[in-house]
């Protein structure tokens, strides 16, 4: 039984190794992804700096400060990640 079991888990991690292998391969960045990814950090980094310029209750720092740190974090970065180019 113990025999059985060993080549069975074996097995399992031979697969694993070759998925985890095609995975990490899959992740090759371009320049555009590149791009794409320091424009989130640009927008996010303005986000925080409009934030702090304005008032404490202006339009400002409670509406555009927001909506640019919530489109650099949920939406041009991970557009960066999984971008990839047509070929």
């Amino acid at each position: 039984m113990g025999k059985g079991c060993f080549n069975f888990l074996v097995a399992m991690s031979k697969n694993n190794e070759e998925k985890h292998l095609h995975l990490i391969e899959g992740w090759a960045f371009t320049s555009k992804n590149y791009i794409i990814f320091a424009v989130g950090v640009l927008l996010i980094a303005l986000g925080y700096i409009v934030m702090a310029t304005g008032e404490t209750y202006s339009t400002q720092s409670l509406t555009i400060a927001p909506i640019m740190l919530f489109l650099g974090y949920v939406v041009v970065i991970p557009v960066a990640l999984i971008y990839r180019d047509k070929k």
